[in-house]
């Protein structure tokens, strides 16, 4: 796998990240927040590297960091989840380009497994959650919701359908699951306008950033109680299907994949390009396009510049 470029330019707040992980390397980081550098910025954050220790997995660095299982394993396809051993650099991509989606309230992105939060009263500030999201058959939905109920402790009623999936294989669930450790919806949830499904934590949290759920939305408990704290009723909610997205930082374009399958990253080599080409007043780099889509890491790559002059060729194309 090529290394990334912007590897030795992060080098230094690597280094500078890396003693503050060691020394508080057991603390769960409930979300990341971020400031928007410049006027009409959609990329926040920026990639960082970590040495792992001989006992680490690398659901304890995804957890650290507010990362799940696909972040950490999109970016480091070369190294083992559970026992990358002990000096494994792995890189932690706490690097996005934001959803192309209003700037309020709250924003999924289905195929990232991630959630995006703007304060009513600050919009310059976002902050980033990972998530779980629906297994196939049963998706989460996309759209615009709201908030209409909160709740601490909640109890658990599973579906017809989740009761007759659990039974298929034996599981055999009670109607009615209490709060406590053993609950599903962990410690606090958040109900949408569409009633069937629920924001809410987790009592399987090594389980977050994967396709598991039926249909709801799961974040880490330190997750839940920062979001449940920070969200009013009638949030809302926008809910949206993007595997790839551009965004600017400052003069460069930048380009970020998730796409699981490869029927889809076919569909995208036609889809990315012609939506380049319709861009004005960028010179694209094509090579830097198709590593993105062939990588399919999750992390943005600069693919394209703006450009001072009208006059100024486009790189040729060679998908």
């Amino acid at each position: 796998m090529t290394k990334p470029r912007f590897r030795h330019a992060h080098r230094a707040l690597s280094a500078a990240l890396l003693g503050a992980l060691t020394l508080a390397a057991t603390v769960k980081a409930p979300a990341e927040t971020y400031r928007l550098e410049h006027p009409g910025d959609s990329v926040i954050g920026f990639p960082f590297y970590f040495a792992t220790r001989a006992d680490d997995t690398l659901l304890d660095v995804a957890r650290q960091n507010n990362q799940g299982f696909e972040d950490m394993r999109s970016a480091n396809p070369e190294v083992d989840m559970w026992v990358p051993g002990a000096g494994t650099e792995v890189m932690v991509p706490t690097f996005y380009v934001l959803p192309d989606a209003p700037r309020q309230g709250i924003v999924i992105n289905r195929p990232e497994k991630r959630l995006y939060f703007y304060p009513p009263n600050d919009p310059e500030e976002v902050r980033s959650y990972a998530i779980s999201v629906g297994r196939e058959g049963m998706d989460t939905p996309l759209g615009s919701f709201t908030i209409i109920e909160k709740k601490r402790d909640p109890s658990w009623t599973p579906g017809p359908s989740v009761r007759a999936a659990h039974a298929a294989y034996g599981d055999i669930l009670p109607a009615v699951v209490p709060p406590g450790p053993d609950n599903p919806l962990g410690q606090f949830a958040m109900r949408l306008s569409d009633p069937e499904y629920l924001i809410h934590g987790t009592s399987k949290p090594w389980g977050l950033g994967m396709e598991v759920s039926a249909g709801c939305i799961r974040l880490y408990p330190e997750g839940i109680e920062e979001l449940f704290s920070l969200t009013e009723l009638r949030t809302q909610v926008t809910i949206v299907d993007q595997p790839y997205k551009l965004g600017w930082r400052g003069d460069d374009l930048y380009l970020e994949v998730h796409i699981d399958r490869e029927e889809k990253r076919q569909a995208a080599r036609a889809v990315i390009p012609a939506t380049l080409v319709e861009t004005e007043g960028v010179k694209i780099d094509w090579h830097e396009v198709q590593r993105a889509i062939d990588e399919n890491t999750g992390v943005p790559l600069v693919v394209g510049h703006r450009v001072r002059s009208d006059h100024e060729p486009y790189l040729p194309m060679i998908f």
